[in-house]
């Protein structure tokens, strides 16, 4: 093959670098040629670098040719290496043209070069901080690295620009210069000319327009007001002024939720937790609380929703489980799926229904779906060398077996996978296997098994993701999970084990067998609901009606996308498949992963205990959203966002428009005559509200949360140059002004409150409560900024939202969690409440009838509040005090928690 560069082409660097690497694995002719030479025949433009394949094809992009030549050296791809690739060609080349074009062509120094690219040099230098590895992409050098090295090296070869503060940028940039392929390749194509080898190519390109040269980061950045037009500011003010009354009625409410023809219907599903694993707070992001935040926005947009999910119980782990704690495996389900509801009731998620996968409706399913796809010819049988216990008499699931690791020798592998090494094992390959139940040496045995004929259904997969994909919502990391599958061809997948405790096999010789988990645990989806309802078709079998929105980590993405896809196309009877595949990176703790065992890392049943309300746990996982790439959770970053973000920010706004009006106008919203200003704000206000909603119809969680603070930094920095509480002690116009600002500030904060309801509910109804906004307004968001609480309007009391948290009050946390606390355990749970025979779902009541019950609590609060301190008589007080406890515990019933016990006093 033969590689074509060019000097001073700052392309030709990393496919330089790259084809160093590869040397020795193929022979690779290097050819040095001018820049307006046409080397690809076809091409009408000249293009360098191009490497000419032996078959005689040409690869003419930068990142392609050191694919290949990576792909060469033995490099298997991965998903964050393509993500770092795409986040390569989108925002950091655009910012580092614009910086290399004024350093070179306009021969402009310092920050005015610095400048448009220092936000992409952070976003590299904070991911590899965060996770704590030499490399882009982990503990070893990646294509990402090289690409992004050989992109940067013109600009930081020169210490002036590479920022001392950025020290993991630093450190990573000096380790890939000093590599022999890189060093060539510099002086190749820089010549010891350094940047300046770059003029004559960079003379020749367009000058950079001054939006180019902005990198997405994680972080936010100090808004810039767009610029609005004079119609935008016009259609702003008429929507304000229309108030209510261009509320649309609230859609009725229906109980079991089913499609209605002609409305948007939305099935939700986060990814069914296993139900012996207690969920940690990267489980509790990566599905269930990412399709809470969706699920409430779309109940908010009146959207026809059903949100759904619920334990995974069959399988290898339940039986293991259930041996290592002296229980049934249905024991060990009752146990945790009870610790789970409870988990995630704490977390407020408002799932329409939370049941499991052990019932009869998930057996009839997913016999059913077999069946079908057996009388189609889809299920293969074939012999599989297994493990078989004489003494248990039984095949031995991998999970069964112990022995020592044929790979580095550790004594206690598993039979699919190696704690020390981390590699794959096939149980057979295993050195002194042991049977984990009796530790007698298993022998091999043939034993036929039941295969899903995937190559056979390939051809229908592509044809519906060809339908699927374009216009959906699938996240990057899913579409290439699953073109990385298909890519390498899609093979024969066993679909039974030797197990007792699954879904039986409706089929004659294999009656001791059962259903492997990965086969039939997305059929839960469907068994699910029809425990929730006996007219579960017309979800699942509807897909001209149904949009199907479907919540996990990367992990799960290959059951979903293709398993489950596979054996619903094959069963030909028009399932309902994923419209809109939501895929998250992965969460750590701090610089290391979550283990339960090892007592580290925050676990769901633990979060409530540290004294942090849900919803700040709620707001702080959202924010971190492992959306592109893995994030890390941070004690420290936890106690900053708190006190900046929530505390000084929204929490400031929201506490100071309530105060006013409490304090300046006695409780009741103030007249407003809008200036040229104010109709600017409605209009500013209106597109990040219109921002927001195009982030989250799209499912960018964490991004449409950043709208939220920004509209909140936009009333703080309204109030503070106003300052209507010096105006209120001024001239009649300024007491006027002082009014304007107040209502305007105090409307912004309404609608912040249902703006924030998908990620902080608790917050939410406090703030509609202190704001005593309509009901109509509550549950139903519009994409313009309307007059929620007109002129006359009365609040209630009004009280902050969030508290401090305070260094010593995180270090003791943070220690508590880094490894010292004690495995947790559930016996004394078991002990202490009665175990239900079957515990099927955990519902919850709508959102609007949760809302209205909270309205009268507080209100029967403050009767109770106002006839204490007026001392009314004692049997007065304990019947109103008698209804506000009635009505605690309806509200509580609605919710889906337990209610409390009556608190009596203690003796003394």
């Amino acid at each position: 093959m033969r590689l074509f560069v060019s000097e001073g082409v700052p392309g030709c660097l990393p496919v330089l670098a790259a084809a160093g690497r590869a040397r020795g694995r193929a022979e690779v002719l290097i050819s040095t040629v001018g820049p307006e030479d046409c080397v690809v025949p076809f091409l009408t433009r000249p293009k360098v670098p191009v490497l000419q394949l032996d078959s005689g094809n040409y690869l003419f992009s930068t990142s392609a040719i050191c694919r290949y030549f990576f792909l060469l050296s033995g490099w298997e791809q991965d998903d964050l290496t393509n993500q770092w690739l795409e986040w390569e060609a989108t925002e950091l080349q655009p910012a580092l043209s614009a910086a290399l074009y004024y350093l070179v062509v306009q021969g402009k120094k310092g920050e005015d070069v610095l400048g448009s690219v220092r936000r992409a040099l952070t976003h590299i230098d904070h991911s590899l901080s965060r996770q704590n590895c030499p490399f882009l992409a982990g503990e070893t050098e990646s294509l990402a690295d090289i690409v992004l090295w050989g992109a940067l090296y013109p600009l930081l070869q020169d210490p002036a620009y590479l920022p001392e503060e950025l020290s993991a940028l630093h450190s990573w940039f000096q380790t890939l210069s000093t590599q022999e392929p890189c060093q060539r390749a510099a002086e190749t194509v820089l010549k010891q000319q350094g940047v300046l080898a770059l003029r004559p190519y960079l003379q020749k390109q367009p000058q950079p327009s001054p939006t180019e040269g902005r990198a997405v980061t994680n972080e936010p950045e100090e808004e810039e007001l767009a610029t609005l037009s004079e119609e935008e500011i016009a259609m702003a003010v008429t929507a304000w002024e229309k108030g209510l009354e261009s509320l649309p009625p609230l859609r009725p409410q229906q109980n079991p939720v089913l499609p209605v023809a002609g409305e948007r219907n939305v099935l939700i599903t986060s990814a069914l937790p296993y139900v012996n694993n207690v969920p940690h707070l990267g489980n509790i992001i990566g599905c269930v609380l990412s399709a809470d935040v969706f699920a409430r926005y779309s109940r908010l947009r009146q959207w026809n929703t059903l949100y759904l999910c619920g334990t995974d119980e069959y399988g290898t782990a339940t039986e293991t489980k259930a041996l290592e704690e002296g229980l049934t495996p249905q024991e060990i389900c009752d146990k945790y799926h009870i610790i789970h509801a409870d988990i995630y009731r704490w977390f407020n998620i408002s799932f329409d229904i939370f049941g499991r996968t052990t019932t009869p409706q998930q057996t009839k399913i997913t016999q059913d779906i077999f069946q079908q796809l057996l009388k189609r010819g889809f299920v293969l049988q074939d012999t599989v060398e297994q493990l078989r216990c004489e003494h248990c008499a039984r095949f031995l699931a991998d999970r069964f077996v112990e022995g020592v690791c044929p790979f580095c020798g550790y004594e206690e592998a598993r039979g699919d996978q190696c704690d020390k090494c981390g590699k794959l094992i096939n149980a057979v390959e295993l050195k002194k296997p042991q049977c984990k139940v009796c530790r007698s040496c298993p022998v091999v045995q043939s034993t036929q098994h039941l295969f899903l004929d995937l190559p056979k259904l390939e051809k229908r997969l592509e044809e519906w993701l060809g339908r699927t994909l374009p216009g959906s919502d699938w996240t990057p990391n899913a579409q290439f999970i699953t073109r990385s599958w298909l890519r390498d061809g899609l093979k024969p997948r066993c679909i039974t084990r030797d197990l007792k405790w699954g879904t039986p096999v409706p089929l004659e010789g294999f009656e001791d067998k059962v259903f492997y988990v990965w086969f039939d645990a997305t059929i839960g989806y469907l068994s699910i609901t029809a425990n929730y309802t006996d007219q579960w078709e017309r979800w699942w079998k509807n897909p001209e009606q149904v949009d199907l929105y479907q919540f996990m980590a990367k992990d799960n993405v290959p059951f979903h996308s293709l398993v489950f896809p596979c054996s619903a196309l094959g069963a030909e009877d028009n399932y309902t498949l994923v419209s809109h595949l939501i895929a998250t990176e992965y969460l750590n703790y701090e610089d290391g992963k979550f283990s339960k065992s090892r007592g580290v890392g925050v676990f769901g049943d633990m979060a409530q205990d540290t004294g942090i309300p849900a919803d700040i746990w709620r707001f702080y996982l959202l924010y971190i959203r492992p959306e592109g790439q893995d994030s890390a959770f941070s004690w420290t970053d936890l106690l900053l966002k708190n006190n900046s973000e929530l505390l000084n920010n929204l929490g400031n706004f929201i506490n100071r428009a309530g105060m006013f009006v409490s304090k300046f106008f006695g409780g009741y919203v103030p007249e407003m005559v809008l200036t040229p200003d104010d109709q600017r704000l409605l209009a500013h206000v209106t597109l990040e509200l219109q921002h927001y909603h195009q982030l989250l119809e799209k499912v960018r969680i964490r991004d449409a949360l950043r709208s939220i603070l920004t509209i909140s930094r936009h009333g703080n920095q309204y109030i503070q140059v106003n300052e209507p509480w010096k105006r209120i002690k001024g001239s009649e116009a300024d007491r006027q002004r002082a009014g304007t600002v107040t209502g305007l500030a105090v409307n912004i904060a309404a609608l912040l409150s249902v703006m924030l309801q998908p990620y902080m509910p608790t917050v939410s109804a406090t703030i509609q409560a202190q704001l005593q906004l309509p009901p109509p307004a509550c549950s139903i968001l519009l994409t313009n900024f309307l007059c929620t609480l007109p002129a006359g309007h009365q609040i209630g009391t009004v009280s902050p939202l969030f508290q401090k948290l305070e260094n010593d009050q995180i270090e003791s946390l943070r220690q508590r969690f880094g490894g010292g606390q004690l495995e947790e355990t559930f016996d004394l749970k078991a002990k202490t409440s009665p175990k239900p025979a079957v515990v099927e779902t955990v519902t919850t009541a709508r959102p609007q009838q949760i809302q209205a019950l909270m309205d009268e609590v507080t209100k029967q609060g403050n009767i109770v509040r106002e006839l204490k301190a007026q001392k009314a008589d004692k049997n007065e007080v304990a019947a109103e005090v008698a209804k506000l406890l009635d009505l605690k515990k309806q509200l509580a019933v609605a919710e889906g928690k337990p209610p409390e016990a009556p608190k009596g006093k203690k003796k003394k």
